[in-house]
């Protein structure tokens, strides 16, 4: 049958990996209604609770990263590394995929290269404007890779890219509930009200930031909806909506006229396509500080606000409180990220995998 096709996708470590793999895998779904679709991850990371949760098989790799930092963790490296070639050479086996896909983090490196090795079509998206490791050496292989930025020919070969843009949560872009409704299902009345996120691990100086200057929200009356993070799981105080993970982001996004943010692409890409007023803090733990340039790409065309992770702890909550008082700054934010989003990544994505399984 034509439509009953089998696909692997793999990646995660964080939500930024996860909820594009997800969207892509709703997305060929639809597609293709008789397929089997099941997911790769690293064995100890979050993927391995999400991914069942939005309703897919997942298989676990026993793999990590290498500490960059001379770490007794490194000697385990090449006994993982083995291990997960061995897994992925017999999930792929037993699986016979159409198709694999991989969209970064740890669990993509091992079942790409296989997959290549095995002769079967592959697609890398890769949601940064600096790739990681594992998707820099996938490209070398990979049939396709699928970006969200100009210029990625610096880093993969210039015949294999497309811009699609990163693929956004269909719920996101689906919810139909009014700024009131969204406000009364987190037990808010309709006020200003400021969304903090930090990304599915938490964002240590945001969080350090909001916590010492909390009562300044309180006092000036303006409502938070805070995701700490599960590593950051600690009560800082009473006031406001406090909790480690958001599962109904669609209505915190609704819920919000400003939000506080790292600036990892799929964040900014859900930014951008609900056309969202933010304060992007860039995480300067990353790869060649690649947060920084996600969030210029916005910040250049007035479309959100940019406060450095060493001046967070200072200025983050009085520059907040100043923004969401000015409506007007807070309308061209919103309008010009609007202009900047695009809401059909996933469907462009999807096509190119077409593209591939029908060669």
């Amino acid at each position: 049958m034509k439509n009953k096709r089998t696909f692997l996708i793999s990646g995660g470590g964080t939500g930024g990996h996860i909820f594009p793999a997800i969207a892509i895998g709703k997305a060929l779904q639809l597609k293709y209604p008789e397929s089997t679709i099941e997911f790769v991850g690293a064995k100890d990371k979050m993927e391995m609770q999400k991914v069942p949760e939005a309703g897919f098989k997942i298989h676990g790799l026993w793999i990590s990263g290498i500490d960059r930092k001379l770490s007794l963790k490194n000697f385990s490296f090449p006994f993982k590394l083995l291990s997960s070639l061995w897994k992925s050479y017999k999930i792929i086996k037993k699986i016979k995929p159409s198709a694999v896909i991989g969209v970064g983090g740890f669990a993509s490196g091992p079942l790409l290269y296989v997959a290549n090795v095995l002769g079967i079509p592959t697609l890398v998206q890769e949601q940064n404007s600096y790739p990681g490791i594992t998707n820099k050496l996938l490209s070398k292989k990979a049939d396709k890779i699928c970006v969200a930025f100009d210029n990625m020919e610096r880093f993969f070969p210039k015949e294999k890219i497309v811009i699609t843009g990163n693929p956004i949560r269909q719920e996101l872009l689906n919810s139909n509930k009014t700024v009131e409704q969204a406000r009364e299902h987190f037990g808010l009345i309709n006020e200003s009200t400021v969304l903090i996120i930090g990304g599915s691990l938490g964002a240590r100086t945001i969080n350090q930031a909001i916590a010492k200057d909390l009562k300044l929200f309180e006092q000036k009356g303006i409502q938070v909806i805070w995701q700490t993070g599960k590593s950051y799981s600690e009560k800082h105080s009473v006031y406001g909506i406090q909790t480690t993970f958001i599962k109904e982001m669609d209505l915190a996004y609704q819920a919000a006229d400003l939000i506080i943010s790292r600036a990892g692409a799929s964040s900014l890409s859900e930014l951008s396509a609900l056309g969202k007023a933010s304060i992007l803090v860039p995480s300067p733990n990353v790869t060649e500080d690649h947060q920084t340039k996600n969030a210029m790409a916005m910040v250049e065309k007035d479309a959100a606000e940019i406060i450095r992770d060493h001046e967070a702890l200072e200025k983050l909550v009085s520059f907040a409180l100043q923004l969401i008082d000015d409506k007007n700054r807070i309308e061209f934010l919103q309008s010009n990220a609007k202009l900047l989003g695009k809401t059909n990544a996933t469907e462009l994505i999807v096509q190119e995998i077409e593209c591939l399984i029908s060669q």
